[in-house]
């Protein structure tokens, strides 16, 4: 088995297309298996799909393991393995005796055989707006990619993060003014990674005309971006400290954005869109102890006795009226997944459509609405900012 052993070794790894497991010794085991590489989290996994019967297991390994895997399942249950990979093929036939033999194919056309690649996507449709593979100079500078456009492993999940976002804005595109120049304001902006990628969206890919602001608190986080901003040529993308509540730099905005603003600084960002009569709106909220010092209620006392699910349903609780009291103000309103909830509990967007008219809705609908919402808060014995301020 050790040259089984080597051919396992070699073929293991990226420009792998399949392997396949087949005439097996042992149905109740397994009657075919089938291996493709996969990208997750940025590392090369292999994708076992193993069919017993009527039924099909998936499990991922590494190199290392799938090969000793592979070697285990030819030993005690298949006789045949088919090995595609873009440099050549192999077939492998175990004799009775436990004898591998191995016919290989080499691939005239220098390893493209027809074009035929390895597919890497966890589920063979996922495409980014930011592809893998191709170097954007912000991802780079940041620190997410490598100059060959390779993602870095320890940063995949903040691509995801970018790519995501991206397609949120995708999706509102067309509810942005053209013709003139587009003003955005980022409220609680940070490190900026999705202020980079909103920037480079908007103006670089779609060709829009941008003036965006980055607005944050900590004055060294916003003198590394003003440098890079300055180093990337990013005309029209400034960054400032200083506070949500206070800033009064622009009479009109078109867009706002609030990613992890704490507490009530999400508030003051959305009274802000609200009064500017923006016609976007995204806030991903974070940290909503407000309603959590306030809610009292005996009926549910059983439940906001627990500390970790009184904060959980104070988070949702919040920002379901902030939906809501952006839909009395006139936007079609939606609560998102932002990210999956295994990288962070932080994980919901609200997002905002002004609607066309630019008046709120009125109606019975609206009237029952806001009822129903004044009678949530009476009966938790709430008050949120966002109310207050609107």
């Amino acid at each position: 088995m050790d040259e089984l052993r080597e051919l396992f070794r070699h073929m293991l790894d990226e420009d792998l297309i399949q392997i396949v497991l087949s005439n097996t010794r042992d149905p109740g085991r397994g009657t075919k298996v089938k291996v493709r590489p996969v990208l997750l989290k940025g590392q090369i996994l292999f994708q076992e799909t193993l069919y017993r019967e009527n039924k099909v297991f998936h499990s991922n390994h590494t190199g290392e393991e799938m090969q000793e895997r592979l070697l285990e399942a030819m030993k005690n249950c298949f006789r045949q393995a088919q090995v595609n990979h873009k440099a050549k093929d192999a077939t492998v036939l175990v004799s009775k005796k436990g004898k591998a033999a191995i016919k290989y194919k080499n691939h005239r056309d220098g390893g493209t055989q027809t074009e035929k690649t390895a597919d890497l996507s966890h589920n063979r449709s996922k495409q980014y707006i930011l592809q893998e593979g191709q170097p954007v100079d912000f991802l780079v500078e940041l620190g997410v990619q490598l100059l060959d456009g390779r993602v870095i492993r320890a940063k995949y999940d903040k691509f995801r993060q970018i790519n995501r976002y991206l397609e949120f804005i995708r999706d509102v595109l067309d509810r942005l003014p053209s013709g003139r120049r587009i003003r955005i304001v980022d409220f609680g902006c940070g490190k900026s990674y999705l202020t980079f990628a909103m920037y480079y969206y908007l103006h670089r890919l779609q060709g829009r005309d941008i003036q965006v602001t980055g607005l944050d608190l900590k004055a060294d986080v916003i003198e590394h971006c003003s440098r890079l901003a300055e180093k990337l040529h990013y005309e029209g993308l400034e960054f400032l400290v200083g506070d949500i509540s206070s800033y009064c730099g622009a009479d009109s905005v078109d867009m706002v954005v609030s990613l992890h603003a704490c507490d009530r600084a999400t508030d003051y960002a959305l009274e802000k869109a609200v009064k500017w009569g923006a016609s976007v709106i995204m806030a991903v909220p974070c940290c909503q102890h407000e309603l959590n010092r306030q809610m009292q209620c005996e009926m549910l006392q059983p439940m906001l006795r627990y500390g970790v699910i009184r904060e959980r349903m104070a988070a949702l609780v919040t920002d379901a009226l902030r939906a809501d009291l952006l839909e009395e103000k006139g936007y079609d309103t939606q609560i998102l997944e932002f990210i999956e909830m295994e990288h962070t509990p932080k994980n919901l967007m609200i997002r905002a459509v002004k609607r066309t008219g630019m008046r709120p809705r009125t109606g019975v609908f609206d009237t029952q609405n806001q009822m129903a919402a004044d009678r949530m808060m009476a009966f938790l014995q709430v008050n949120p900012t966002l109310k207050e301020l609107l």
